[in-house]
């Protein structure tokens, strides 16, 4: 029989249950985690030549999330799980008998994942098993972009900036790095899809990339102004909602403005 430790048996008496035990039971529903780690394992290291591979897959896999769904990094990954026994369980970790797996081993998984372009099938799988419970209901996609920054410091072996990293300007301020184009199921919020590209590439040119293809009614800001007659998308049957432009919306007559708004609030309320 397993002896259970002292902090487990703590853990477990507390009157009030976390937040964060929470949503990981969410995630632990979620996930589809024999579909996951089937597609990993064909890449993980079986340890039959060089260093053995540290840590099971499945441990790994579980601080890898942890790692995403909390934006940590690989030194703050091995702290949270270190000192968290919500997170600990989740993972799988038992501190009297094993330490967490350490930042270098977290950087390796993530390379692995990588380089094999594995993190596309993960999110491929987890959309797959939200559509077959009825959790994506594609009749719409709102689509925006994001910047995701890099650091511009040439300090490194190469001298050099990132190549695959680009600069632009939005609004006043100067971004270096890339940006993430997010298509969003309108009805229930969950991401459907996600494109990265370098920084300076324009959102509307990324429309077709992130409408998955069913949708009725497309919810875009100002930045996808067009996007309707690009040639991919004319033949399309979509309700198009784009956001004013700025520049546009300040020339319009404030009592026109507060006419709208009072419709659209009669409309609401009916």
């Amino acid at each position: 029989m397993k002896q259970i430790s002292f902090s487990k048996v703590e853990f477990a008496g507390k009157k009030r249950t976390m937040w964060r035990e929470v949503f990981l039971a969410k995630m632990e529903q979620v996930m589809p985690w024999g579909e996951v780690l089937g597609v990993i394992a064909l890449h993980y290291p079986k340890g039959e030549r060089g260093r053995p591979p540290v840590g099971r897959l499945e441990r790994m896999l579980r601080a890898y999330r942890v790692q995403q769904w909390y934006n940590l990094s690989d030194e703050g990954a091995e702290d949270e799980i270190t000192d968290s026994q919500a997170l600990r369980g989740f993972v799988g970790i038992d501190l009297s008998r094993e330490s967490a797996p350490d930042a270098t081993t977290l950087l390796q998984f993530r390379h692995l994942l990588e380089k094999h372009e594995l993190t596309k099938k993960v999110f491929e799988a987890i959309n797959g098993k939200l559509s077959a419970a009825g959790l994506m209901m594609r009749g719409g996609t709102i689509a925006d972009a994001t910047m995701l920054a890099a650091s511009p410091a040439v300090k490194n072996k190469a001298q050099a900036r990132d190549p695959e990293m680009h600069q632009t300007k939005q609004g006043n301020p100067w971004y270096f790095g890339m940006k993430a184009h997010i298509g969003v199921d309108a009805e229930r919020g969950l991401v459907h899809t996600v494109v990265g590209t370098e920084a300076n590439v324009g959102d509307v040119t990324q429309t077709t990339q992130v409408l998955h293809g069913d949708e009725k009614t497309g919810y875009l800001d100002a930045d996808y102004t067009g996007a309707e007659k690009r040639e991919k998308l004319k033949a399309r049957d979509i309700d198009w909602r784009v956001a004013m432009e700025r520049g546009k919306l300040k020339a319009v007559p404030e009592e026109s403005v507060r006419g709208r708004l009072l419709a659209l609030n009669g409309q609401f309320a009916s």
